[in-house]
C-alpha cells in the first residue's frame, strides 16, 4: 500500500515555511550583481584571485620553496611553479595530516576530503581548509541557488526539504586530521538553515553503514515535503527506485508532488535521463548541473536549456588549461583563460584555497562558449581507451551509451569497458554493462553504440573501416547488482566513488568478470 503523502505533508507542513522561501530567495538574489559583474570580466576576477592566492600561498613552506613572493605576473607563474600531481604534494599533505602547520596554506589543516575519484585502491586525501570552505565550496553551492530562482522566479524550493546522499567522516587511524567524503564534511559544516531543510538530518546523513543510511534515509524521505534533490545520479537512482517500490506508487511525484529541482555532478546525466524521466512521468523536475569536485567547486549550469556550466572564475580557484593534443602530464605547457578556444579539449589545472598549487586534478573539460566562460565536462585524462590509437574519451562514450539506451528502450545502472587484442595486431572494445532495464535488442543496442562511436569519433571511425582494426564491440549484460558488490568488496560503496567507465587495459573488466562468473555460480 502507498503512502497518502499529500495528507502526511498538509500535517507536518509549518505555516510559516512560505516567508522563509521568500526571505531565503531575497538573500541569494543579492548575489545577482556579483555573479554578473563575474560572467563578464572573467579575466579581471581571475586576475584578482591570482593575486590573493599567491599572498597566502607565499605564508607557506611549499610557497617559500618555490619562490610565491618573487612572482609578479601570471607568465612568471606559468615559468616558475612546476605542475604537478598528487604524488608531489604527498609529502607536505602527509605533514599537515599530522598537524603541522603552514605546509600548503597557512595555518593548520583540521580535515582531509578522501577522493580517489576511480575505484583505486590508493585514496587520495584533499586539504579542505577553511577558506576553501567558504570561499569557494558554500559560496559556489550558494550561487547554484541564486541562479536556480533566475530560472524559476516563483520557486518553492525552500518550503519543503532537500533530499541529499553524503558520505561519512572519520579519524584516521596514523594521523589527528579527520577525513571522509568531501560530500561528508560539507554537510556537518553546513550553515543552519541548511541543516535544517536537509533530508536525512545529521546523525543519518553521517553514517558509515552504507546499507543503514539507505534505510533510515528513506524511512525519513517518505513522510517529507521533498522539494530538491542533490546528489549523484546513480546513486541517487538506487534510492529513488527503492522509495518508488516502499511508497508502492509509479510516478514519485505521487510521493512528493512539490519537488522541482534535480541539482547533479559528478558524472554524467545523459545515460540516466531516461531512468529518471520514467520515475517522474510528465516530469516538471528542473535538472541543474554542476562541476563539484574534491578538489573545488568550479562551474555551475547558468542557463536552462543552455548547453555548458558557467566557469566560477571568482570563488578561490584559478584556472590554467592544457590542449589535450599537447598534454604530457607534468611536462606539459599550460594556457591560461585569455587562450582558450570554443570547442577544443582541455586537462584543466587548479590553484586554490586547498594550498593545490598547479595541481593537475586528472579531469578535462571542453569549451562551449567563451563570452561568458561555459565547459562541459569531457572525462579524465587516464579514462579513455587508446590501444589501437582510436582515442575513445569518455565524453564519446557517455553519449554513444545515452543514445544507445533511448533507441533501444533500456535503463542503465552502469558499465565499464577495455581493449581486447586478437592474435594478428586487431581487436576491439568489451564492454561490461548493467542494465534496470535491458534492450529491446541486444543487436540494436550495440549497432547504435558502435554508430555513434563512430559519428562522435573519427580516429575510431577509421579504425573500424572494413574490420580491419577495431572490430564491433563486445557487449555482456551484468546480472543486476554486480556493480554494487564489486565496489562494495572494493569499500567504495556509495558516496562520491564512481566506477572507472573506461580503462586502457583490461584490469577493472577482468575483475568484474571474474566476479560476474562467481555471481552466477
Amino acid at each position: 500500500m502507498g503512502f497518502c503523502t499529500l495528507q502526511v505533508l498538509k500535517v507536518r507542513q509549518p505555516v510559516f515555511l512560505p516567508s522563509i522561501n521568500r526571505t531565503l530567495f531575497w538573500y541569494l538574489s543579492r548575489r545577482h550583481p556579483v555573479l554578473d559583474r563575474a560572467f563578464a570580466h572573467p579575466k579581471e576576477h581571475q586576475s584578482l584571485e591570482f593575486q590573493w592566492l599567491l599572498a597566502r600561498g607565499s605564508q607557506s613552506v611549499y610557497g617559500a620553496l618555490n619562490g610565491f613572493d618573487k612572482i609578479q605576473t601570471q607568465e612568471a607563474w606559468r615559468n616558475e611553479v612546476p605542475l604537478v600531481e598528487y604524488d608531489q604534494l604527498l609529502p607536505y599533505i602527509e605533514d599537515a595530516m599530522t598537524g603541522a602547520p603552514d605546509r600548503l596554506w597557512p595555518g593548520s589543516v583540521a580535515c582531509f576530503a578522501k577522493s580517489s575519484g576511480t575505484t583505486s585502491t590508493r585514496s587520495k586525501f584533499i586539504p579542505i581548509t577553511r577558506e576553501s570552505l567558504v570561499r569557494n565550496h558554500y559560496a559556489a553551492g550558494h550561487d547554484l541557488l541564486a541562479m536556480y530562482q533566475r530560472w524559476v522566479p516563483n520557486s518553492r524550493l525552500f518550503e519543503g526539504k532537500s533530499l541529499r546522499l553524503a558520505g561519512h567522516v572519520l579519524t584516521h587511524p596514523e594521523f589527528p586530521a579527520r577525513t571522509g567524503d568531501l560530500s561528508a564534511i560539507l554537510t556537518q559544516n553546513l550553515p543552519f538553515w541548511a541543516k535544517w531543510r536537509s533530508c536525512p538530518n545529521l546523525e543519518v546523513a553521517l553514517l558509515e553503514d552504507w546499507d543503514v543510511k539507505m534505510e533510515r534515509t528513506l524511512d525519513q524521505a517518505l513522510h517529507e515535503n521533498i522539494t530538491s534533490l542533490f546528489g549523484v545520479p546513480s546513486w541517487l537512482l538506487v534510492l529513488l527506485r527503492r522509495a518508488r517500490e516502499k511508497a508502492g506508487v509509479e510516478n514519485l511525484h505521487e510521493l512528493w508532488p512539490n519537488l522541482e529541482l534535480f541539482a547533479h555532478g559528478a558524472i554524467n546525466l545523459a545515460p540516466y535521463r531516461d531512468s529518471f524521466d520514467a520515475l517522474f512521468p510528465g516530469s516538471r523536475l528542473h535538472y541543474m548541473e554542476s562541476y563539484n569536485a574534491t578538489e573545488g567547486y568550479f562551474a555551475v549550469q547558468d542557463r536552462s536549456g543552455v548547453p555548458g556550466m558557467a566557469l566560477l572564475t571568482n570563488r578561490g580557484v584559478y584556472f590554467e588549461f592544457i590542449p589535450m593534443s599537447a598534454y604530457r602530464g607534468t611536462n606539459s605547457i599550460a594556457v591560461g583563460l585569455g587562450d582558450v578556444e570554443v570547442g577544443e579539449t582541455y586537462a584543466v589545472v587548479i590553484s586554490t584555497a586547498s594550498g593545490l598549487w598547479r595541481y593537475l586534478p586528472g579531469d578535462t573539460v571542453r569549451f562551449v562558449s567563451t563570452a561568458p566562460y561555459r565547459i562541459e565536462f569531457a572525462g579524465r585524462t587516464r579514462l579513455y581507451i587508446n590501444a589501437f590509437g582510436e582515442e575513445v574519451i569518455l565524453d564519446n562514450a557517455e553519449k554513444a551509451m545515452a543514445l544507445a539506451c533511448t533507441e533501444s528502450n533500456a535503463e542503465l545502472c552502469d558499465y565499464t569497458a577495455a581493449p581486447w587484442h586478437g592474435t594478428s595486431g586487431n581487436g576491439g572494445h568489451e564492454w561490461l554493462v548493467e542494465f534496470h532495464r535491458e534492450p529491446q535488442s541486444m543487436d540494436g543496442f550495440i549497432q547504435t553504440l558502435d554508430r555513434t562511436l563512430r559519428e562522435l569519433n573519427s580516429d575510431y571511425d577509421s579504425k573500424r573501416t572494413d574490420d580491419l582494426i577495431l572490430g564491433l564491440p563486445r557487449v555482456h549484460a551484468a546480472p543486476k547488482g554486480l556493480f554494487e558488490r564489486w565496489m562494495r568488496e572494493k569499500g567504495k560503496l556509495g558516496g562520491q566513488n564512481k566506477v572507472p567507465r573506461l580503462w586502457n587495459d583490461r584490469t577493472h573488466l577482468e575483475s568484474l568478470l571474474e566476479l560476474r562468473n562467481r555471481f552466477q555460480e
